[in-house]
C-alpha cells in the first residue's frame, strides 16, 4: 500500500463514528452529510464560529459545515435564524439584536431608555429559545473618564439584571481593542470589565475576552485568563496582527491559550472570529477548529 492511501485508509478509520459535542453540551455520535466529514474532537472545548465572518455562506449552509466540524453552535445569531440553527442541532452560543450599535452603549444614560427597552424584549426570547447568552457593549467614552462609564454602566445593567437572572440569561459584556480596530472603545481593557462585573455582583453578567482584541490593546493574555477567568463567559478567537487565521503566520500561541482556558475549568463556548483569507474558507475554520481542540 503507497503511503497516500496509508493515509486514506488511517483517516478513514479515525472519522468512524466520531463523537461530537451537541448544543446542549453532551457528547452524541451522528452522520456527516455524505460529502462532508465528522470530526473527532477531544470534548474538552465547546467549539463554535462567529456568523458574520462567513457571510459568503448562508445560514444554513453554515450550520451544515459547523454540524460536520463538530462545533455547538453559532454566534451573533439572532431571533429570525434560530430555528436554523435548531433543525441541526446547534445552539445560538452568543445571541445578539438587542444592542444598539458597538458605540452606543451602557455607558451613556441617554441609551439607558432604549436599550433597557430593547433587552427586555430580546431576554425572555433567548430564555424561550433554550439559549443562554445575550452580548452587550459598553459604548464608546466620547469624552467620560473610566469612573464615571462604569457608574453609568452599573446604573444601567442593575436594572436589567433582576430579569435577566429570572431567565436565566447572562449579559456578556464585549472586550474589545482601542488601538486598532474600534477607537474610544470604552470596554478596552480586562481590569475595566472585571469592575464593572465586580460592582455589579451577579453570575448574569459576563466578560466576553476576545483574544485578538486584548493581545492588540494589553497583551498578557494567558495570565490575564487565569487572574480572571470568574468574569469571564465566553471566548473569541482571531491572529495577530490582522485578525485572520490563527495558524503559525501570527504571534499568538493557540494551543496554550486553550489549554490554559480548560485549566481554569471553564464550560461555555470559543468561537472562532477570524477573517479568512485563504480561498479555502472553511479548510482555514476547519485548521482553527483543530489547532484549538486540546
Amino acid at each position: 500500500m503507497d503511503s497516500t492511501n496509508q493515509r486514506r485508509t488511517a483517516l478513514k478509520g479515525m472519522l468512524a463514528g466520531a463523537a461530537v459535542l451537541t448544543a446542549t453540551g453532551s457528547v452524541s455520535c451522528f452522520a456527516a452529510d455524505e460529502k462532508k466529514t465528522t470530526y473527532a474532537l477531544k470534548g474538552n472545548i465547546n467549539h463554535s464560529v462567529c456568523r458574520w465572518c462567513f457571510n459568503n455562506l448562508s445560514v444554513e449552509e453554515l450550520c451544515k459545515e459547523a454540524r460536520a466540524m463538530g462545533l455547538v453552535g453559532i454566534d451573533l445569531v439572532g431571533p429570525k435564524d434560530w430555528p436554523v440553527l435548531k433543525k441541526y442541532g446547534l445552539a445560538s452560543t452568543m445571541c445578539n439584536g438587542a444592542e444598539i450599535s458597538l458605540t452606543e452603549g451602557w455607558n451613556h444614560p441617554q441609551y439607558h431608555a432604549t436599550l433597557l427597552k430593547n433587552y427586555s424584549d430580546m431576554i425572555p426570547q433567548v430564555a424561550k429559545a433554550g439559549f443562554k447568552n445575550l452580548i452587550c457593549f459598553s459604548g464608546n467614552r466620547k469624552g467620560l473618564d473610566d469612573e464615571t462609564g462604569l457608574k453609568n454602566c452599573t446604573e444601567g445593567l442593575k436594572k436589567l439584571l433582576p430579569l435577566a437572572e429570572k431567565h436565566k440569561v447572562v449579559l456578556v459584556m464585549e472586550l474589545l481593542n482601542s488601538k486598532v480596530n474600534h477607537p474610544d472603545y470604552q470596554c478596552d481593557r480586562t481590569a475595566w470589565g472585571v469592575e464593572l462585573a465586580k460592582r455589579l455582583g451577579s453570575e448574569n453578567f459576563k466578560l466576553l475576552y476576545d483574544i485578538y482584541h486584548m493581545q492588540v490593546d494589553e497583551g498578557n493574555v494567558i495570565q490575564t485568563i487565569r487572574d480572571n477567568h470568574q468574569y469571564i463567559g465566553h471566548y473569541h478567537t482571531a491572529g495577530v496582527p490582522g485578525r485572520h487565521e490563527i495558524d503559525d503566520s501570527q504571534e499568538l500561541n493557540y494551543p496554550a491559550i486553550m489549554r490554559a482556558i480548560k485549566d481554569t475549568g471553564f464550560k461555555g463556548y470559543v468561537a472562532q472570529e477570524f477573517i479568512p483569507t485563504a480561498k479555502d474558507k472553511l479548510a482555514s475554520l476547519r485548521q482553527a477548529v483543530q489547532i484549538c481542540d486540546v
